[in-house]
């Protein structure tokens, strides 16, 4: 799992220690989000883990727990999110016809998968705690807002190729949630078959995030109906 980006060589000293110090108390936030959930995590724990003391995580992160796991998805997930979009879809992306608009989204849909190999630590545990997790109003309008950001980038390639005439004149916002949802759900499918200790759960036949991505663009652009 890739750690936060290393402080800027620009930087001070005391900032450049200040954000590896950061970077180190997310780190070891994540381990314990991932190994205890987040019902049985504790800022003791990852204060530990940390090896800091535990008033210096609340100096860190005044919210405590709640703060540290918003934190770990607005810049672990949210954040790699925003940059798989933007670098599927340059300015220069060729949306103007259905096969070109079928590559584009295709190659997005491998990257995200890709993404998720090797951010899988952070993604899995979001997956699994996300919807467990009970925050107060505000944290989980702050959830909602940074996955509505993610759900807006992909629409405006959506948009774009609706507007070429390369798409169906659908809405652009929930195709975006659609798409994303059955990538998702391809993900828990694979971490099912994982942790199934019966076997029974067979995973998807795909050697590769390639294989995979054509999969799924298969059943978003093509459909599931035999030609």
């Amino acid at each position: 799992m890739p750690t936060s980006t290393p402080p800027a060589p620009t930087l001070g000293r005391r900032e450049r220690e200040r954000l590896l110090r950061r970077a180190a108390m997310l780190d070891a936030a994540l381990a314990v989000f991932a190994e205890n959930g987040y019902a049985g995590a504790s800022v003791d724990e990852i204060a530990e883990r940390a090896e800091f003391g535990k008033g210096t995580i609340y100096n860190y992160f005044p919210g405590g727990k709640d703060e540290l796991f918003l934190t770990l998805f607005e810049e672990r997930v949210v954040g790699w999110l925003h940059e798989v979009v933007a670098r599927s879809f340059p300015d220069d992306t060729d949306l103007s016809t259905p096969p070109a608009a079928r590559a584009a989204f295709r190659g997005f849909i491998g990257a995200l998968l890709r993404q998720f190999s090797e951010s899988r630590e952070a993604l899995l545990m979001f997956m699994k705690e996300g919807y467990r997790t009970r925050l107060d109003v505000e944290h989980e309008a702050a959830f909602s807002q940074h996955f509505l950001s993610v759900i807006e980038a992909v629409a405006r390639p959506i948009e774009a190729a609706v507007a070429a005439g390369a798409l169906r004149p659908l809405p652009a916002r929930t195709v975006a949630h659609v798409l994303m949802g059955n990538v998702r759900g391809y993900l828990m499918a694979e971490v099912d078959a994982e942790c199934d200790p019966s076997g029974t759960f067979e995973p998807a036949p795909f050697g590769s995030s390639s294989e995979a991505a054509e999969f799924l663009t298969t059943v978003l652009f093509d459909g599931l109906l035999a030609p």
